[in-house]
């Protein structure tokens, strides 16, 4: 039986700590100068080859790979130019207490080198991995340096959000719930009166929850990501659960794209390794959808055909079972019942969406599918 369990930590957003990391940056680079000495910086490598999955904290974690760039060098210079504007311009919105998005990140940065005909940055292509290298290089969240990502996804249930001035209960703001905002790093939960998260791909069964008034009878908080889940999503549900102890169950179509999004909020992602431990909950479980589910519930009719070639096939494997097969090497993914349904997957050729249980009937996911299956614990690792 689900139990929410003993917070594990307590998070506390101190801008001071972002400041002294920046500040200590800017002198280190200064008194490098004043030194008549040629100042660099070590960024850590991008890429697959810095990435490993840790088997003990169940986590896909960056390296210590790094590569350095000088100041007075002609191939790093430029690079070097664009690290010091960015972290010159994060310490001022920290210190300020303002927040930008990427897009005003990059705006507020571009302007033509006076004396010459050279811009800073010729395109938001060129500041964002800067933003990147400056998570990698502090070990913070660009959230926490004030830099906002897209909103996505919305929650629903019983539990009090304090959002700065304002208190409100997101199980009373309509059907629509509680819009996540880019950042979560401020957000605290005074009241908690739900068992568990449960984290929903589609907003289309979202509300169908919601409509069945599952979240009071099953006294869960519905978090709809709305496909891939963004970074303000993970991290609300990773401080959800180490925090306050609510246990996250996860519920995606039964496709490579589905379990993928579970991937990415159990584990983590190769493109953001090094946040792995800040936005990832290796606890979470999946409920669904499953193969399993298929002859269980009597959905044969309304399973979908993988998408490419099979690998069987010639010119295979291409689409949904490339990506399958993918799925099955990661290293996250060799237990037994997990390698049991790709393989099915991959046999049958089909998947499942979420929304194939109306089928059964539109009440059916709530008063009995979901209900049922976390009650028996019926859930994948």
């Amino acid at each position: 039986m689900l139990k929410r369990e003993k917070p594990k930590e307590r998070f506390s957003y101190d801008p001071r700590k972002v400041l002294q990391k920046l500040e200590e940056f800017g002198k280190e680079v200064l008194e490098e100068i004043k030194a008549g000495r040629n100042p660099f910086i070590d960024v850590p490598t991008r890429g697959l080859s810095n990435v490993y999955f840790d088997e003990k904290d169940r986590l896909i974690k960056m390296g210590n790979k790094t590569s350095r760039r000088y100041l007075f060098h002609v191939a790093h210079a430029r690079k070097f130019m664009q690290t010091l504007l960015i972290a010159a311009y994060i310490k001022r919105l920290v210190a300020e207490g303002k927040h930008a998005s990427l897009r005003e990140a990059y705006y507020a940065n571009k302007h033509t080198i006076p004396g010459t005909k050279e811009n800073t940055f010729e395109d938001q292509s060129e500041s964002d991995p800067i933003i990147e290298d400056l998570e990698r290089m502090f070990g913070v969240l660009r959230e926490e340096m004030h830099i906002t990502a897209d909103r996505r996804g919305y929650v629903y249930g019983d539990i009090v959000i304090k959002d700065g001035e304002d208190e409100f209960n997101a199980s009373k703001l309509g059907m629509g719930g509680w819009a996540v905002p880019g950042t979560v790093e401020h957000i605290e939960f005074p009241e908690i009166n739900v068992d568990y998260v449960l984290v929903v791909e589609t907003a289309a069964m979202a509300d169908r929850l919601i409509e069945e008034k599952y979240p009071k009878k099953e006294k869960a908080l519905i978090v709809a990501t709305q496909g891939q889940a963004s970074r303000g999503v993970r991290r609300l549900i990773h401080r959800l659960h180490y925090e306050e102890g609510l246990p996250i169950i996860v519920f995606t179509d039964g496709d490579p794209y589905g379990w993928y999004i579970y991937s990415t909020i159990k584990q983590g992602s190769i493109n953001l390794a090094y946040l792995s431990e800040k936005l990832a909950t290796p606890e979470a479980k999946f409920v669904g959808m499953t193969m399993d589910d298929i002859k269980k519930y009597g959905l044969e009719n309304v399973t979908e055909k993988l998408k490419g070639i099979p690998p069987n096939k010639k010119g295979g494997p291409t689409g949904d079972y490339k990506r399958i097969i993918e799925e099955m090497n990661y290293p996250w993914f060799q237990n037994k019942e997990w390698q049991r349904q790709l393989k099915l997957a991959l046999k049958w050729g089909v998947r499942i969406e979420q929304q194939a249980l109306a089928n059964k009937s539109l009440e059916f996911v709530a008063r009995r599918y979901l209900p049922e299956k976390i009650a028996n614990e019926e859930l994948l690792p």
